[in-house]
Order: C-alpha cells, then structure tokens, then sequence
C-alpha cells in the first residue's frame, strides 16, 4: 500500500494521535455492526433493548439480551487493527476515542481510552449507582445490588440518555489537541459523538479516515483511505517501526 506524501510527512512529524473509532473495527473481530447490512439493529427495535423504559418495563428480557452480546464479545479477539493501535504507543501519545462498548481496545493493550457509549463488561446499580466493574455475572435474570439491593443495569448509553460529560470532554480535548486524528470504522454521523472529529478538523489536526468504503464524512476529511482497519493500520505501524 502506497500511502501519500503528504500523510507520510504529517506521521514523520506528529507527536499525538487521536483514534476516533467505530464499530466497523470491531466487525473485524466478529462483532455485528448496528447499521450494516447485517447490523443488529435491522432485526429488531432499538428502543424494545436498548432504554431505559425498556429496561423498567421487562428487565430479565433487556438482562438477558446484554448476557447474550457479552456472551459473543467474550469469544472474539482484538484484532490486527485494534493491535497496531496499541503498538503505536511505542512511537506516539496515542489516545483512543471509542463509539465502541466491546473493550477490545483495552485488551489490545491501548492505555489512554475515552469510552463515549460506555462499556458492556461494566454494570452499576440504577439506585444506589454503585459501580460493579467487569464482574461476571451467571444467569439470565437481573442481579440485585450487594449494597442497596437495586436493580443492576449495563454501564452502556441507552437511546434517550446522554453521553458521559468526562469521556466526551477528555475525548473532545484530545482531537482537538492532536497532529493527526484518524477516524476509523465509523460514519460519523451519529451525534453528539460526531462533534469529535469535526472539532479535531476545526483544531488544525489533520483527519484521516479509514474506512471501506466512502462515508459522508470523506468529503471534509485530509486524506481517506479505504480498507480494513486490520489491513491498513499494520501497514502504517509498519511504516512507522521501519524509520
């Protein structure tokens, strides 16, 4: 792969790169997509899993179904793409920002992670709001809190809820901040996740995507590459290792 000249001379020069990724990465490893032809979502209502007035109304239902998705990411693996991201800490300050909740990233090795829509392997308690982070939990019925007895809930953005103020902010900032913002797997066109690499744009960082096909972002980006996450990104750790 031919990369440009221009891109080569911005990673040559760089010192922070910002991941802005989506679930097209995760595809990679096996993760159904929500808005791909095989998304998740083309077989069923959101807003029948995926609320919390859907969560009130049957929560063994919406508690099995989140058993069932943990149950498949448990079973893939980071793949070439979420690796190569990690590596490039050796050669970076490298931050992930991720629409993504499968933790691959964090598996792959990445350190500096901004989770937008949360993270499935976490859960806390819709009472007493106690955190239980990455606990495994056997059965399909809804665990009650140890503390207060409460229901226990995924820590994962529902429709109808905001983004966490934290991440999004500390995710905002590091785009903003960053030589080179790369836009990975993802339209970018749900909001307000979206704003990330736009501000990134408005920053003066270059924007790169990388997609596998063209996205309606491709038009305001610097440079868009099409492939797979897991092909591309190697080739430019590569290239990067070889200097």
């Amino acid at each position: 792969m031919q990369f440009k000249d221009q891109f080569r001379k911005k990673l040559s020069s760089a010192k922070k790169l910002v991941f802005f990724t989506g679930a097209g990465i995760s595809a990679e490893s096996g993760i159904a997509t929500f808005r791909g032809a095989d998304g998740i979502w083309n077989k069923m209502r959101p807003e029948e899993l995926a609320s919390f007035s859907a969560f009130m109304k049957n929560p063994n239902l919406i508690w099995e179904w989140y058993q069932h998705r943990r149950e498949i990411i448990h079973k893939v693996e980071p793949n070439a793409g979420h690796k190569a991201i990690a590596e490039l800490e050796k050669y970076y300050d490298v931050i992930v920002v991720t629409q993504n909740v499968d933790n691959l990233h964090k598996r792959a090795g990445s350190t500096k992670i901004f989770e937008l829509h949360g993270n499935i392997e976490r859960n806390f308690c819709i009472a007493c709001h106690t955190f239980v982070s990455e606990k495994q939990f056997e059965g399909n019925e809804v665990p009650q809190c140890e503390k207060c007895g409460g229901m226990i809930r995924p820590d994962v953005v529902w429709f109808g809820e905001n983004l966490p103020q934290d991440q999004f902010s500390g995710g905002e900032t590091a785009a903003e901040w960053s030589d080179i913002c790369f836009v990975v797997g993802t339209s970018a066109v749900v909001y307000p996740a979206a704003y990330i690499p736009q501000s990134a744009k408005r920053a003066g960082s270059y924007l790169v995507e990388i997609n596998i096909e063209p996205t309606e972002l491709s038009r305001f980006v610097d440079y868009s590459i099409i492939g797979k996450a897991g092909d591309v990104l190697p080739k430019i750790l590569k290239l990067i290792s070889q200097k």
